[in-house]
């Protein structure tokens, strides 16, 4: 089973990304400055402060496009990038050599610089649980949770059964009615939905970023 893991930024940084190429007749230009900030639960924005003309009016959707499609390319591991805003303040261009392409693909190396200087990070889906268990199973149903690296969120007792809701990451949660079953001798169920993202521990990350070079 694949998790769908994200990733996002934990710093704010200002960088260049620049695509220059000469290859005789007209070349390649495209400059841009970008500034990357965490934007915690809101996906992606785009916004455009440029004055002056400095990139002129053509090349400012292409700037775009090619951030979103870097975006899908991850930053250290591959995975998305999401919850990030990205201002467009600044850059340059040539009379005769910029196009959309060299924006495109300045924007690009605009993220991967941003990606030596912004600290990114890889988030985990993390799922709600509610698990039902007899009384006499509850504390070894909590301490599986733990183990999985869940988090007991609360506990309501319902005739000889308690219902135990807690967050754990999809991840540790693969082959779990398995797990479940057999500690309380068949008799525990559990539903689950996805609740949010979550940054995972620097331990699991390199292990994640280890799996995907």
């Amino acid at each position: 089973p694949q998790v769908a893991y994200r990733e996002t930024i934990s710093a704010e940084a200002e960088v260049q990304g620049k695509f220059v190429r000469q290859s005789g007749g007209h070349g390649q230009y495209g400059d841009v400055w970008i500034r990357f900030k965490p934007n915690p639960g809101k996906g992606f924005e785009f916004e455009d402060q440029t004055v002056g003309g400095s990139i002129p009016k053509e090349f400012i959707k292409p700037s775009i496009d090619g951030l979103k499609e870097a975006f899908e390319k991850g930053m250290v591991a591959g995975y998305p990038v999401i919850y990030v805003k990205a201002t467009l303040f600044d850059g340059s261009y040539h009379d005769v050599d910029s196009s959309e392409a060299a924006y495109k693909l300045a924007s690009a190396q605009a993220l991967r610089v941003a990606a030596q200087k912004c600290s990114p990070v890889i988030l985990e889906p993390i799922v709600k649980a509610d698990i039902t268990t007899p009384l006499d199973y509850v504390g070894t149903v909590m301490g599986d949770v733990a183990s999985r690296r869940g988090q007991v969120d609360g506990m309501v007792q319902k005739a000889n059964a308690q219902v135990i809701t807690a967050f754990i990451p999809l991840a540790n949660r693969f082959g779990y009615i398995s797990d479940l079953r057999s500690r309380t001798q068949g008799r525990g169920i559990y539903t689950m939905t996805f609740d949010h993202y979550q940054q995972v521990p620097r331990s699991v990350q390199d292990e994640i970023i280890k799996k995907r070079s």
